[in-house]
């Protein structure tokens, strides 16, 4: 498999780390029975890694012929090889008509950095990224009396009274995620996805991108995804599936049958867009996916016949956004897409992770039970604003309760699960979007992140570091928009 570098991300969390490079992770954890006692961290932390050594994103100026022509894309890694002695391919052009070029057959990064530098000495060429790995960025309504987050007054998201004004109801969310497992909460609420993952290793679904974005787990034994900078194995433990996807969906919009949980926009469509699994995805399946969802083109794939009004990324990993990420994220806002990001759970300024720090997108920042920027999370100038992400490090029930599968290492059957992370805050304001878009479809996605800014409040709690406008609240956001 390619290497790459994870983000850290933060306890109670379920994540895996790969060998090589900058990498995104999720922030999801937890217990799957009800929330009585502190949940059980199911992974650890993932460490820095340091950069890829075997694939990247070359973007070509538009006046290029390699800009539109694989032929003359195939001729120009040829000549670059010629050039610097290694073996350098054309794997195939990303969604965004960037190049992902690969050097079979070596793990010194000296080589990759020698082609890249090839690359970024031709005129042609605008510029050259490491195509990193990435992770998830996770740490009856007899059951809606977890949900803490939707209703309690005191650092709830007022989501409720929202309801009174719109549900999302023919609204399409793309989760850009793990992919999804079967859920009685779920499945009426599902629009056909795709399965991005290129890499069959890191799919464990026994083949490579398909229609099928069904998550067949992410499971890790200790090291089996490498080891970090320090030489440490990662993960430093064995872990067990984390169904991240699946709870990160039910955040948005569990189905309101009386049954279980409930999501934020809980008549909203579902897109399930597959890019993470075992130790992670990489940025250019995720460059893919985030096109796709939006209504753009990839070759080889079928067109989406459900594109997103909302894209809902929660996932992130330890570098600056890159040109390749941000050419791909403002294509899908010029779509029309708003795209929510997690800020990323490493107590850290966001501005340093990616997609938190990449321009055109919704970051999010996670609150505790009590309203204080919780622990773990990102914080700073990149952070738009501020929703619940729980902490489960006292009580399970602190944590964000949503849709699981309950199997360990294999399918098992639904179930529920309280995790904790800035994966599971960014899914609120994905939620929030798809209400502001049923009420006022006319709203544009930099209009959607001014309305959510303009109509939070303070957080009750304390927050060093910025937590971006605030804490976001559903009904104020929705009344602002008029009738």
């Amino acid at each position: 498999m390619h290497g790459f570098t994870p983000l850290r991300i933060s306890v109670a969390l379920a994540t895996v780390v790969a060998v090589m490079g900058t990498g995104v992770a999720f922030a999801g954890s937890s217990d799957t029975a009800r929330p009585t006692g502190p949940a059980r961290a199911s992974a650890p932390a993932a460490t820095d890694a340091t950069e890829p050594t075997q694939r990247f994103i070359v973007g070509y100026k538009s006046h290029a012929e390699e800009a539109t022509s694989n032929t003359a894309l195939v001729k120009d890694a040829e000549a670059k090889a010629a050039e610097t002695g290694e073996h350098i391919s054309f794997e195939r052009r990303l969604g965004t008509g960037a190049a992902l070029v690969d050097l079979p057959g070596t793990d010194r990064p000296q080589d990759a950095r020698e082609a890249m530098a090839a690359f970024r000495a031709d005129p042609d060429v605008a510029y050259v990224v490491p195509d990193r790995r990435v992770y998830p960025t996770a740490v009856d309504p007899a059951e809606y009396r977890y949900q803490w987050d939707l209703y309690e007054t005191h650092a709830g998201m007022n989501v409720p009274s929202a309801w009174k004004q719109a549900t999302g109801k023919g609204v399409t969310v793309a989760v850009i995620d793990t992919g999804i497992t079967r859920h009685t909460e779920l499945d009426s609420r599902l629009v056909p996805g795709y399965d991005f993952i290129s890499n069959s290793w890191t799919a464990t679904d026994g083949g490579g991108r398909d229609s099928d974005p069904s998550d067949t787990g992410d499971w890790a034994n200790r090291g089996e995804c490498g080891r970090d900078k320090n030489g440490n194995p990662v993960p430093a433990r064995n872990t067990n599936n984390s169904w991240h996807g699946t709870h990160v969906a039910g955040t948005i919009a569990a189905t309101a049958n009386g049954y279980g949980t409930v999501g934020v926009a809980h008549e909203a469509n579902i897109q399930p867009v597959r890019v993470l699994g075992k130790c992670g995805g990489s940025t250019s399946d995720i460059i893919d996916a985030i096109t796709w969802a939006s209504g753009g083109t990839v070759s080889g794939v079928p067109a989406n016949k459900y594109p997103a009004a909302v894209i809902n990324m929660s996932l992130g990993g330890e570098f600056a956004c890159d040109q390749a990420y941000n050419t791909a994220i403002k294509a899908a806002v010029d779509r029309g897409t708003t795209v929510v990001v997690a800020a990323g759970n490493d107590d850290a300024d966001a501005s340093a992770y990616s997609p938190a720090g990449c321009a055109n997108v919704i970051t999010v920042a996670a609150s505790d039970r009590e309203g204080n920027r919780a622990a773990y999370s990102n914080y700073g100038r990149a952070v738009d604003v501020t929703a619940p992400g729980g902490e489960t490090t006292v009580r399970a029930g602190d944590g964000i309760w949503s849709t699981v599968d309950k199997g360990t290492r294999a399918l098992s059957g639904e179930g529920y699960a309280s995790y904790q992370g800035t994966s599971m805050a960014a899914p609120h304001i994905a939620g929030l979007a798809a209400l502001l878009k049923q009420k006022a479809p006319s709203l544009t996605p930099a209009r959607i992140e001014q309305t959510v800014k303009d109509s939070t409040r303070g957080l009750p709690g304390s927050c060093t570091g910025g937590c971006g406008a605030g804490l976001a609240d559903a009904a104020k956001a929705l009344s602002s928009t008029g009738s």
